[in-house]
């Protein structure tokens, strides 16, 4: 492992331990992640589940081999306190949103199951290829303590690659929230690096690395005086491990005029008239990054359409 990188905030950092057909990723987020928070007002259960959501998207997205391709991460909630979670990832770009019943989230405490947050919920995550246009979906239900076990029941059912996944999000009275995340996948002998794998459920090698990857600290995580190459070296230093910075993760929202602007002109002028205030403009809003987009008409009607 080379000593000279050192990888912080916002930037993954992909390894493999080829002797033993283990891949991972680690990642923390930091500045990032406080942008996309920071654009609303969460109350503390919620800002660490969509914390530790962005990071499970981001250990997700960063396993996508078109760079133009999408990752995105979507609960679909069943009668629990929070009604919507939805984050997606594309070539760095993060983006996250979690709408909450405020009355019903503050009854289930702070540290509360998947239960108690989604009711009978399914985590949906789909992989989209954008040079081949394919596309790759599974649900999987919402079950246990955290998103990142429904994550591991998800790779297990779809891709047949077993899989751990850790997951850490604090708030720092200085540095404001913080999260960090772990994804250890098996592959088989010889192709690792490779996407659809059959997995051998009782390898002695995958068991091994399992263990050592469960002794991670959730504060280790979120350790920000700690680099990420310097928790795969604690963990797996037996080991010839190597590794590779990814992509440097900021927010992506892409609302604009222009982009909302393109949308509304594919909608009959009837209906924009109808959807128009009495300034003459359609005001959108961006879930996203809680922002507000009042559109004149007559800039949408010159506007090229966005298919």
């Amino acid at each position: 492992m080379s000593e000279t990188i050192e990888t912080w905030f916002d930037q993954p950092l992909l390894f493999t331990i080829a002797e033993r057909h283990v891949r991972g990723r680690l990642v923390r987020l930091g500045p990032a992640l406080q942008t996309i928070i920071g654009a609303h007002n969460y109350p503390p259960v919620a800002e660490k589940l969509l914390a530790e959501a962005l990071v499970l998207t981001v250990l997700l997205g960063s396993t996508l081999k078109d760079e133009n391709g999408q990752m995105t991460l979507q609960a679909q909630t069943g009668g629990g306190p929070i009604e919507l979670l939805v984050c997606d990832y594309r070539g760095g770009e993060l983006r996250g949103y979690l709408k909450f019943d405020a009355e019903r989230l503050a009854e289930v405490g702070a540290d509360p199951t998947l239960f108690a947050l989604f009711g009978e919920g399914f985590l949906a995550i789909t992989f989209d290829q954008a040079t081949t246009g394919e596309r790759y979906q599974g649900i999987v239900p919402l079950e246990g303590t955290s998103i990142g076990e429904a994550a591991e029941h998800y790779f297990e059912q779809s891709e047949q690659i077993s899989s751990l996944i850790k997951l850490s999000a604090r708030h720092d009275p200085e540095a404001g929230c913080l999260a960090g995340g772990l994804l250890l996948q098996h592959l088989p002998e010889g192709e690792v690096g490779r996407d659809r794998l059959h997995v051998r459920h009782d390898n002695p090698e995958w068991d091994h690395a399992k263990a050592i990857a469960t002794t991670l600290k959730d504060e280790e995580l979120t350790d920000p005086a700690t680099s990420l190459e310097t928790l795969a070296w604690r963990l797996f230093h037996e080991d010839e491990v190597r590794v590779e910075p990814g992509v440097t993760v900021s927010r992506g929202c892409r609302c604009s005029t222009g982009y909302f602007a393109g949308v509304l002109a594919q909608f009959p002028e009837a209906e924009r008239a109808d959807m128009a205030d009495e300034n003459g403009r359609i005001v959108v809003d961006c879930a996203f990054c809680s922002r507000f987009f009042p559109i004149p008409l007559d800039e949408i009607a010159t506007h090229d359409r966005i298919e």
